[in-house]
C-alpha cells in the first residue's frame, strides 16, 4: 500500500487506535505484551502506550531499517519508515508520542538514509551490529532499564524467515537468542513482531513461526511484572 505516508496514515487510523486501546488495557493491568503487528507501522500506536506506562523504558529496535524519518525526511513516502519517529516527537501522527532518543538502542540496522545517520550521530544512540560482543553491547546499552523490543522481522539474514524486505548482513537466529537472553535479565515490558509473512511466495504453502518463535524463548516465557 505504497500510495504515500497520509494515505496509507488515514486509511489505518481506525485499527491503529483499536490497537492502541488494547496496548493500553494490557500494559495498564500489569502483564506482559506479545503482539503479532503485521507492519512496523503498528508502532505509532503501541511505542505512545509503552511510553505512557513505562516512561522510562528504553526501546530495543531490532531492524533492518531505522524508521527514524519523518516525513519531510523520508526518500520513499512510505509510513513504515515513519514508524518509530512518531512517537519520538520528531513528526505528529495523531496518535501520541512520549518517547526521548535517549531511550533508543538499535539493533542490527544496516539501511540507513543520512537523515538518520545524522541523528544517530548526534545524540549518540547506540546502533548495534551482529558480532562476537552483541551481548556485551546490548546489556550495556540497556544500562539496567526496563525494556519492550520491536521485532521486525527483517533485522535477520536473509533466507530465515520470509519477509518483504531482504538486507544481507542479518542476525542469525542464534544472534537473536543472545539478544533475548540479555533482555531477559532485566524487566520486561513486552515485545511486538512485525514483518513476518506466511510464505515465501504469493500461493505459497505457510511457513511455520516455530523457528523464530524457539529462538524468542527466553522472553515469550516471561511472566507477568
Amino acid at each position: 500500500m505504497n500510495t504515500g505516508w497520509r494515505e496509507e496514515l488515514d486509511a489505518a487510523l481506525p485499527s491503529l487506535k483499536e490497537v492502541q486501546f488494547r496496548i493500553e488495557e494490557v500494559l495498564a493491568g500489569g502483564a506482559v505484551s506479545i503482539a503479532a503487528t503485521s507492519r512496523c507501522a503498528v508502532s505509532l500506536a503501541t511505542l505512545p502506550a509503552v511510553a505512557k506506562h513505562h516512561p522510562s523504558a528504553c526501546i530495543v529496535w531490532f531492524d533492518s531499517h531505522g524508521d527514524l524519518n519523518p516525513p519531510e525526511a523520508s526518500t520513499t513516502g512510505y509510513l513504515g519508515g515513519l514508524a518509530f519517529a512518531g512517537p519520538l516527537g520528531l513528526w505528529d501522527s495523531g496518535l501520541g508520542a512520549g518517547l526521548s532518543l535517549d531511550q533508543v538502542v538499535l539493533v542490527g540496522q544496516r539501511d540507513l538514509d543520512p537523515y538518520e545517520l545524522n541523528l544517530i550521530a548526534k545524540h549518540g544512540i547506540p546502533h548495534i551490529k551482529p558480532g562476537v560482543d552483541l551481548a556485551i553491547e546490548l546489556r550495556t546499552a540497556i544500562a539496567g532499564r526496563s525494556v519492550y523490543a520491536h521485532l521486525d522481522c527483517d533485522v535477520l539474514e536473509p533466507g530465515i524467515v520470509p519477509t518483504d524486505y531482504e538486507h544481507e548482513g542479518g542476525l542469525s537466529l542464534d544472534d537473536l537468542r543472545v539478544c533475548c537472553k540479555v533482555i531477559a535479565e532485566h524487566h520486561f515490558v513486552g515485545i511486538e513482531i512485525a514483518e513476518f509473512q506466511n510464505s515465501w511466495k504469493a500461493d505459497g504453502p505457510p511457513v511455520s513461526p516455530s523457528a523464530l518463535l524457539d529462538a524468542m524463548e527466553p522472553v515469550l516465557t516471561i511472566g507477568p511484572n
